[in-house]
C-alpha cells in the first residue's frame, strides 16, 4: 500500500504522532498517559512511516539502532531507581528537585525519568520488531 498519497502524508502524520506521544509521556503522572502508551504511539508512528516509505528511511530517522534505544531506556529507568538508593531510601522512591531554568521553576523527578526510560524501551523494542517484520516481508 505505497500509494502516492500515503507516501506524501506519512512524514507529516509521523511527526504529529511523535509530538502527541511526547505530550502523552509528559502528562503521565497527573492524567492518563505515561511512558508506555506514549511509546506505543511513537512506535506506531514509525511503523506507519516504514509501511509508507520503507525500512531504510525509518532507520535514518531514528539515528540509532532501535535496540540501542531500548537499552538506553532500560538503563535510564534502572538509574532512576538506583538514585533513591544512593540517597538512602527504598528503591524507586520518588525524588524531586526544583531547579530554575530561564527564570522558571522546573519540577524534575525520578518518576519522570523512569517514564522516559519506559518510553524509550517501548519505542526501541516495538520499532525493532516492526522493522524486522517489514524487512522480511519485502525480501
Amino acid at each position: 500500500m505505497r500509494t502516492i498519497i500515503f507516501r506524501f502524508t506519512a512524514p507529516y502524520l509521523t511527526s504529529l504522532m511523535v509530538l502527541f506521544s511526547i505530550f502523552v509521556l509528559l502528562r503521565g503522572h497527573n492524567e492518563p498517559g505515561g511512558g508506555f502508551i506514549g511509546g506505543l504511539i511513537a512506535a506506531s508512528a514509525f511503523a506507519i512511516y516504514g509501511i509508507a516509505c520503507g525500512v531504510a528511511p525509518v532507520r535514518r530517522a531514528l539515528h540509532f539502532h532501535p535496540m540501542a534505544i531500548a537499552a538506553a531506556g532500560l538503563m535510564l529507568a534502572v538509574l532512576s531507581g538506583v538514585l533513591s538508593l544512593l540517597i538512602g531510601v527504598e528503591f524507586l522512591t520518588g525524588l524531586w528537585a526544583f531547579p530554575t531554568f530561564l527564570g522558571t521553576e522546573v519540577a524534575l523527578s525520578t518518576p519522570l525519568f523512569f517514564d522516559i526510560g519506559v518510553y524509550l524501551v517501548v519505542v526501541g523494542a516495538i520499532s525493532s520488531i516492526a522493522l524486522a517484520l517489514e524487512e522480511t516481508e519485502t525480501d
